[in-house]
Formats: C-alpha cells, sequence, structure tokens
C-alpha cells in the first residue's frame, strides 16, 4: 500500500508519520508515503496554483492546469490507483470506507487549499470524494492525515495485535464500551463508584 499526498504543503504532513504506530509500520514496509507537490506541474514562472474564481467571489480557486498536469502525471505512474478529493461537501468517510480502502494497492489524496478545487478536475479525476465532517479546514492536509492513520490501522501487522480490529468502535454498527486501566483502584483518583 502507497499513500501519495498530492499537496503545495508537504511539509504539514510529513511529521505525522515519523513517530509512533505509523512510523513503525513504514520501517516494517506495509505501507509506504510519497509527496507530491502540484506547484512543481505549474507552467507559469511563479509557479502560481490559485486564480480568482470565474464569475466573482471572495477567495481563491486552484487552477486547472497544476492539478491536471500532476494528476495525469500520477494516473500514468500508478494506472490502478484510487484518487480521493479531500472536500466538505462530499460523502462522509466512515469505518467501513477505512477497511475498503485498506486493500488499495495506491491511495492518491488530492488536497485542496483556499476555496477548493475547480470542480472539473474533481469530473476529471476522483474515484472517490470524501469529507471527515460538516466543517471547514484550511486545506485538505488534515483531512488526508486522518484518512491515511485510519486505513493504515486496517492493513494487516500495522497494529501490534490485530484482534484490536475486531472490537472497536464502529465494528458491528456498535460503540466500544468505556475502557479502564489497571490498577484496579488508584490512590489519585476519589471514586463514588469502585470498579470491581
Amino acid at each position: 500500500m502507497k499513500f501519495t499526498f498530492v499537496t503545495i504543503f508537504p511539509n504539514l504532513i510529513k511529521p505525522y508519520f515519523e513517530d509512533s504506530i505509523m512510523k513503525k509500520a513504514i520501517d516494517k514496509g506495509l505501507f509506504s508515503i510519497e509527496f507530491v507537490n502540484f506547484r512543481d506541474f505549474s507552467t507559469n514562472k511563479h509557479k502560481k496554483v490559485d486564480d480568482t474564481p470565474f464569475g466573482g467571489g471572495a477567495g481563491m480557486v486552484l487552477q486547472t492546469t497544476p492539478l491536471y498536469n500532476c494528476l495525469t502525471s500520477l494516473k500514468k505512474t500508478y494506472p490502478n490507483s484510487k484518487i480521493i478529493f479531500l472536500t466538505p461537501v462530499a460523502k462522509l468517510f466512515n469505518q467501513k470506507d477505512s477497511k475498503r480502502l485498506a486493500n488499495e494497492e495506491v491511495i492518491i489524496f488530492v488536497n485542496g487549499r483556499y476555496e477548493g478545487f475547480d470542480e472539473r478536475l474533481i469530473e476529471e479525476f476522483a474515484d472517490e470524494v470524501l469529507s471527515i465532517g460538516d466543517f471547514i479546514l484550511s486545506g485538505g492536509e488534515l483531512a488526508s492525515m486522518v484518512l491515511a492513520d485510519s486505513i493504515a490501522r486496517n492493513i494487516k501487522g500495522v497494529l501490534g495485535n490485530n484482534d484490536s480490529l475486531e472490537i472497536e468502535s464502529f465494528e458491528g454498527d456498535l460503540l466500544e464500551a468505556p475502557t479502564f486501566t489497571k490498577p484496579k483502584t488508584d490512590t489519585n483518583f476519589k471514586y463514588s463508584n469502585v470498579v470491581s
């Protein structure tokens, strides 16, 4: 499995995969990550990737040319990839999606900025368009990290104990019960109801 992050801010994502469970899984070769800066595919001398919206309005919209060139190149490199655009106006990502997507060979996350993508890019390239919730972020990077983390956990061997995947929240459409740690009693807490 490979996660390819298409973004103009790769340094926002890189540190997340440099520690803990994700780093261990990468070191074991269970999945890999790649960053592609679509600014590198801009054809203007200033490497600009945004412009004002057609028809007016506030904010800036990502231009079609840099992303078109970038995604065309990636599609040639990874013909069996799944291209996912992250946007708040999309289907809500869930645990079933996470498990399903863990079987893909390459997932390309297209991370927007500003007012988002030109819709023609989504129509041309998107295999799926997903959201992590009904709220606005400064860009798609956080959303793509959420998806990558959730999907990676469903790759065999990423978690220390694969049984952990079977008793998590959202398995069988239920939430996991509250959890407690040992020891059974803790002098730092004054319980009104002692766990027995």
